[in-house]
């Protein structure tokens, strides 16, 4: 049977799906060469997570322009020597394109170097790397040079920019032009399944579809993948069949990576396992946190792993400030080699936990929604930022509010609070004086009721009051 991802696969830049702003500013860097111009910056990396459809863009964008593709992937050896042999002699030269025919550089003729999985080479050489020939030595070094001499578009595909740029690599930084891939969202797969079950003449329960989407997390080949598995000889797709399908449960593979940090004594180990969940990294520092003291029961080891997530939080927190993303490569040693080297004895399996300030956020969401409703009404009122009136404003805001009814009721009319923001603001410490507000309130409302009501009566004997004042009035006959 033929794989559903090749069969389907974009074969046009039109037919790729999500991310539209990194492939207008792939096609724009390639039409510079297609005009017979070399861009500043000869190469673009295309960078983002799996099933993004960087691969596919960039061979859908070859056939585009009518390029011929010359491909590295991890399964090369892409040594220097190898890739000088291979890569950049194809940068410098010119070739015959896939139909057999010459068209030179100056007519426009090109081909396009990829090198995918470029993130995945590795500088130290094994000895078995060094008897087989398949190491990486040198090859990022190699990769460098030949850009900034190729006459060839370059694009270099990677899961983790980092692993490309650290070290030999950082050089390539300025040297190409980065494109960022982000997932794609959830209802334009539904609509890419929807063509293939077309296509393949299976009726499909939309339920099913939006299961299989929600599952692969925007990873387009994995959704693809599963529809696949779910309908070998089926004409139609339930939601029933989902129950076939082996859930990803993102909690397991957490737990794995947790294992990995606790248990191996293995720096690199502890460091590769953080790509292999789908986890932001702070997310995961949180649960390395929650199960640190069940893990670690030596004092002494778990104040040294401490110390070590201590020094990632303030790299997370510098990147938050100055949104210098590299120091997240800091961060993520700190909280997984770090934690691993901390320990000095084995320790025997625990029972790992959900993080505990999760659920807790997750439980005072409702109380968090209020409490931003208060603020943005405040800040309304005060023409100030919403981060001003959250930090300077509310605590003096909340004690007028709790001490002064006449203000708390005024402020409830003026600002239309509803009761459970009344609630937020008092506090359960001050819920007792809700009574005093309402009454309050209830005067307040008979007053003006009262105002309301006089006030035609008290026109009409000002009116009065003023017409006998004008009767009365001297005239200069008078006198």
């Amino acid at each position: 049977m033929e794989d559903w991802t090749e069969k389907y696969r974009p074969k046009t830049l039109r037919d790729i799906i999500g991310n539209e702003r990194a492939l207008s500013t792939l096609r724009a860097w390639a039409e510079r060469w297609n005009q017979g111009k070399i861009p500043d910056k000869r190469a673009a990396i295309l960078s983002g997570k799996p099933g993004t459809g960087k691969t596919s863009t960039a061979h859908a964008l070859a056939a585009d322009l009518g390029w011929t593709v010359l491909e590295l992937n991890a399964s090369d050896a892409r040594n220097e020597s190898s890739i000088k042999r291979i890569a950049t002699a194809g940068a410098v030269n010119e070739t015959f394109d896939i139909t057999g025919g010459f068209t030179p550089v100056r007519k426009g003729g090109r081909k396009l170097i990829i090198l995918d999985e470029a993130d995945n080479l590795y500088e130290k050489l094994d000895k078995s790397d060094s008897d087989s020939g398949l190491g990486d030595r040198g090859g990022k070094k190699a990769i460098i040079d030949t850009i900034k001499i190729t006459k060839q578009p370059i694009i270099l595909i990677v899961n983790d920019l980092y692993e490309l740029t650290k070290g030999g690599g950082d050089p390539l930084k300025n040297l190409c032009n980065v494109i960022q891939f982000y997932t794609v969202n959830p209802s334009q797969i539904i609509e890419l399944l929807k063509h293939i079950c077309t296509q393949e003449h299976i009726t499909a329960d939309i339920r099913a579809l939006k299961t299989i989407v929600d599952r692969s997390k925007g990873d387009v080949r994995s959704a693809v993948n599963d529809l696949q598995s779910l309908c070998v000889n089926r004409t139609q797709l339930t939601i029933e069949d989902i129950d076939a399908l082996g859930y990803r449960d993102r909690d397991t593979l957490i737990f794995d990576a947790l294992r990995e940090v606790f248990k191996t004594k293995n720096l690199q180990k502890s460091r590769d396992c953080m790509r292999n969940i789908d986890v932001e990294p702070e997310m995961f520092l949180l649960w390395i946190t929650e199960n640190l003291p069940r893990e670690y029961l030596d004092v002494k080891d778990l104040v040294r792993g401490y110390e070590a997530l201590s020094k990632a939080d303030v790299f997370f927190g510098r990147v938050a400030k100055t949104r210098v993303y590299d120091l997240w490569s800091y961060a993520c040693d700190m909280m997984s080699g770090g934690v691993s080297a901390a320990k000095t004895h084995s320790y025997g399996n625990a029972q790992y936990a959900f993080p505990l300030w999760l659920k807790q956020m997750k439980g005072n969401q409702s109380a968090r929604l209020i409490r931003d409703g208060v603020t943005k009404k405040i800040s309304s009122l005060n023409h100030v930022s919403d981060r001003k009136t959250k930090e300077a404003i509310l605590p003096h805001f909340q004690v007028l509010f709790r001490n002064n009814p006449r203000f708390a009721c005024k402020m409830i009319k003026h600002l239309d609070f509803s009761e459970s923001e009344v609630k937020f603001i008092l506090g359960e410490k001050y819920l007792h004086r809700m009574k005093d507000i309402v009454q309050c309130a209830e005067k307040t409302d008979e007053k003006q009721e009262e105002i309301e009501m006089t006030a035609p009566i008290k026109r009409k004997d000002e009116e009065e009051k003023k017409e006998s004042t004008d009767l009365k009035q001297p005239s200069i006959f008078d006198f």
